[in-house]
């Protein structure tokens, strides 16, 4: 039988591109990919960020002067809404069940599709290989951790990949209004356990639509259905010898007269604090990490870390995103997470009651996913 040649493709670009960069595609099947990508220009200068699928932000400001060339490595992980059938006549799922805003969606379409943006991106090389063996981290949770595909909304998920070294490949499962139970009955959490592997992280952060009593199908009490669901996701996946880690939900940006946050999550994150101890598993105190951040900002700077412009309140921009990843990265090495070895070793510094300026802060989204439908 002949032997199979691994998929590779070769993308020869040598062009620069304007500020508003330019999108690449490739048909591949589902997996974990690695890309090699040649940054520079023969006669200008350059600055280079690089986003995957639905604006995941891979790498940030690659420069290069006019006639040099640097090579990086990135990983990638695509995925399709099939799930493996389960056999004749047994219970199972054979796919995603996806919402309206999914349909088409660079994260869910038969593509991996990498972004190119920056104040002078310039190209010269993209070479795509499959990784199937490379560490996965996967995230589990809601609109605050899932991959926003258009305007001014960012996720600490799709800004995570930045601060890893290359060397891992992030697949971000977390959907807009999603729960422990809705994740489970849309076959989410399937999809995910098919897939896992014993190199793998999970980080799990819901929270924010569980509590919702006015939404009773997926409403979990505090003290009950709570960490009885959590307890269920964490043996699924110790089950196949992947690494779990809870994380507390961010405040919502709701301040007292007095300028300090009120919180909106009641027990629900110290339950979460709790059932990490009794279940032995890295936990990641998200909570006052973002209430240190609001309150250092106050009222009226903390809108600048908001989609919106600043309207949105539970919804952050680029700039906070970027803040609670950072406070993620921080708290996955403070936690001795094993995949916290692929950190990058520049690791920038966070102290959330003095938080960089988000004045100066400058990363560019793409304008939407690319194929993400308008809304």
């Amino acid at each position: 039988m002949p032997r199979l040649l691994p998929i590779v493709f070769t993308l020869v670009v040598s062009i620069l591109w304007g500020r508003d960069g330019s999108s690449r595609s490739f048909d591949v099947p589902e997996g974990s990919y690695q890309a090699t990508i040649t940054f520079g220009s023969e006669t200008e200068a350059s600055e280079t960020t690089v986003f995957a699928e639905s604006r995941q932000l891979l790498l940030e400001k690659v420069r290069t002067k006019p006639g040099e060339f640097v090579v990086r490595q990135v990983h990638v992980n695509t995925r399709t809404p099939q799930v493996t059938p389960p056999p004749p006549f047994a219970p199972g799922a054979d796919t995603v069940i996806l919402n309206d805003r999914e349909i088409g969606i660079a994260r869910w379409d038969r593509k991996l599709t990498l972004d190119f943006m920056g104040s002078s991106p310039a190209v010269s090389d993209v070479h795509i290989e499959p990784a199937p063996e490379v560490p996965v981290i996967y995230l589990l949770g809601d609109s605050t951790v899932t991959d926003q595909s258009i305007g001014d909304q960012a996720s600490w998920g799709q800004m995570l990949p930045r601060f890893f070294d290359g060397s891992v490949a992030i697949a971000n499962h977390a959907e807009s209004g999603e729960t422990l139970k809705s994740f489970i009955f849309t076959n989410r959490l399937t999809k995910v356990l098919a897939t896992l592997s014993a190199r793998d992280t999970v980080l799990i952060q819901f929270g924010h639509n569980d509590q919702k009593s006015n939404w009773p199908q997926t409403y979990v009490e505090p003290h009950t259905t709570w960490p009885a669901y959590l307890r269920t996701y964490l043996a699924e996946i110790k089950l196949r010898g992947a690494t779990p880690v809870l994380v507390t939900s961010m405040e919502r940006r709701k301040f007292s007269a007095d300028g300090r946050i009120i919180s909106t999550h009641g027990d629900y994150p110290q339950v979460v604090r709790d059932l990490a101890v009794e279940e032995g598993v890295a936990l990641i105190d998200l909570q006052p990490i973002s209430v240190a951040l609001y309150e250092a900002l106050g009222p009226d700077r903390a809108r600048l870390a908001f989609a919106k412009g600043g309207q949105d309140g539970t919804h952050h921009n680029a700039y906070g995103a970027y803040q609670l990843a950072l406070a993620i990265a921080h708290g996955m090495k403070a936690a001795a997470v094993p995949v916290a070895q692929h950190l990058i070793t520049d690791l920038p510094n966070l102290d959330p009651s003095f938080p960089s300026p988000p004045e100066e802060f400058d990363l560019l989204l793409p304008v939407k996913d690319s194929n993400a439908p308008a809304r």
